[in-house]
């Protein structure tokens, strides 16, 4: 027998399977904010505004005073209100709500690297249309 032979012969064995991840500080952190996908927060704006409010900065600071205990990371999804008409509008408007939103939770301690900003313009979800979702992504 070859030497290549025996070393896929020795690799053939039976793997036992791999043991669950003990649940951490972390994990369970995580579990206490929201499950991994849906709406963590959801801010509104006024009309054309893209100023968050005292009671906003309220809420993201504490939102990311418990983010910033685990790992996840956070993704933003801002909306505002438009027409068929004139879609680079309101996603341009959507952008600088996401931005805001962005830039106060870098202030408030998140990294960057951990918060991913989706511009989607015009709702076409149902949802308020001028707002800002902050969604869990896990990590």
């Amino acid at each position: 027998m070859r030497k290549a032979d025996k070393a896929t012969n020795t690799n053939n064995a039976a793997v036992a399977p791999r043991p669950k991840a003990p649940i951490t500080k972390n994990r369970q952190r995580l579990a206490a904010l929201t499950p991994s996908g849906d709406s963590l927060l959801q801010l509104r704006f006024r009309d054309g505004s893209s100023v968050l409010t005292g009671d906003d900065e309220d809420r993201l600071k504490a939102m990311a005073n418990k983010v910033a205990q685990t790992e996840a990371r956070l993704q933003l999804k801002a909306y505002a209100a438009g027409n068929g008409n004139d879609t680079s509008k309101a996603r341009r408007l959507s952008l600088s709500r996401a931005l805001a939103v962005r830039s106060f939770l870098i202030e408030n301690g998140l990294r960057s690297t951990r918060i991913d900003v989706r511009a989607l313009g015009i709702s076409r979800d149902g949802g308020a249309p001028d707002r800002v979702d902050i969604v869990l992504l896990g990590r």
